[in-house]
């Protein structure tokens, strides 16, 4: 009797004829044996289906377990400018890679240039989500096996921040506790903490060291140095390693033309300054725009510190390597030299070839007259100096990937 299949009870057959030694089924005996086998075989087929495709059956992903050897790092906000630049030299320094974005800011095409540049298995991953989300973010921490974050995710306009300050404390504050929190539940040992020199505001004194007051004037500023003050003071009862790099004015792409800067056209107007002079330079935009002239500044313009991305990365990569138990290292990033908006622009002109119209408009909100750093200590501690120190030379760089790529990752 065949109750498995939901087949009812059956009167049996009548006995198979017999010829000689042999046994004949008839026929519409033998079709009714021939699919019940069929459908069991069917059934069977389904199950090994069904129970190789899940996941308490399937073999654990190598980004799930530890490896002696691999160091894997999780790359918050690692399809942005910054964050993919990292990822590209922690992939190429053999590093295990985590990619986590939610795309808001970030490119999909970075994460594509990278995954091209390293498909073998087990040295890339991107995962979609929102670090806001906290059952997104426990997920990820439970499923794999990370050995150090770096956590650049960040909305990082300071203009913006004056117009929603609210969604600058969310997006930075608040989302590196939820980050903070994942990483002690789940014993990861290593954070480097990228915050900015907005942390300081508008010191009275120049250059910027790491002990100069944190004063910031903007919620961009203010909202990490939020984010710093939880970290500093949960390092004081955690084993963990904590690197806080705070730098300066990025620019620059990498050298050898796979990865550029490519913020979403809507965000242009808040963007840096090198973004604004290569949409000039390429007629997407009239000219550019100087906001503020009257600054107690040699030419009245902001004074900056700008920082190649190339060396910024390269602070980072130290600062994992350095990175020791129960111990927060704070570190200045930045090239020690300042130059005007007007210097600026002039290199721009000259890297992109361009006549760029300039048009000199007031101060923008919670901007400051002049930030340069003074890079002392994490030349001694880390062995680290900017490298790529020639304005217009970083400039040229950004430029060639710029015309190459006039659309950013829109291709990709």
């Amino acid at each position: 009797m065949l109750t498995l299949f939901g087949v009812r009870n059956q009167r049996r057959s009548s006995r198979p004829l017999s010829v000689g030694d042999m046994d004949y089924l008839e026929p519409k005996t033998k079709n009714n044996l021939l699919g019940k086998l069929l459908l069991l075989a069917s059934l069977v087929i389904l199950a090994i289906i069904v129970i190789s495709r899940s996941s308490s059956f399937t073999s654990p992903s190598v980004f799930s377990q530890r490896e002696e050897g691999v160091t894997h790092v999780l790359v918050t906000g690692g399809a942005g400018y910054i964050g993919s630049h990292a990822a590209l030299r922690l992939l190429k320094d053999s590093y295990r890679v985590t990619i986590v974005d939610n795309l808001s800011r970030g490119n999909l095409g970075a994460v594509k240039v990278l995954q091209g540049l390293f498909p073998q298995t087990g040295r890339l991953q991107f995962i979609y989500a929102d670090l806001g989300d906290p059952a997104a973010v426990e997920k990820i921490f439970s499923e794999n096996a990370f050995d150090a974050v770096m956590h650049f995710a960040a909305v990082a306009y300071v203009g913006e921040s004056t117009l929603y300050p609210l969604k600058y404390y969310h997006n930075i504050t608040s989302n590196t506790l939820g980050v903070l929190e994942a990483m002690a539940r789940h014993k990861v040992k290593k954070l480097i903490y990228s915050s900015t020199c907005a942390t300081y505001g508008e010191p009275e004194k120049m250059p910027i060291t790491e002990d100069t007051p944190q004063v910031p004037i903007n919620p961009y500023g203010k909202a990490k140095k939020m984010a710093e003050d939880m970290i500093l003071d949960f390092s004081k009862n955690s084993d963990m390693a904590v690197m806080i790099l705070r730098y300066f004015n990025v620019i620059g792409s990498d050298p050898g033309g796979r990865l550029g800067e490519a913020p979403r056209p809507e965000l242009r107007e808040q963007g840096r300054i090198s973004g604004a002079c290569f949409d000039a330079a390429r007629g997407f935009i009239p000219g550019l725009q100087v906001k503020g002239t009257d600054y107690k500044t040699s030419d009245g313009t902001c004074i900056r510190d700008y920082i190649d991305v190339t060396d910024l990365v390269d602070a980072h990569v130290k600062a994992l390597q350095k990175a020791q138990p129960r111990k927060v290292g704070i570190y200045n990033v930045g090239t020690g030299k300042g130059r005007s908006v007007k210097e600026f622009v002039e290199a721009c002109k000259k890297a992109t070839g361009a006549e760029i119209k300039v048009d000199f408009l007031p101060r923008r909100p919670g901007d400051y007259a002049e930030v340069y750093s003074d890079p002392t200590k994490i030349l001694r501690d880390l062995n680290w100096t900017a490298q790529y120190t020639n304005l217009q030379n970083s400039l040229q760089v950004a430029w060639r990937w710029q015309k190459i790529h006039p659309h950013g990752y829109a291709s990709y």
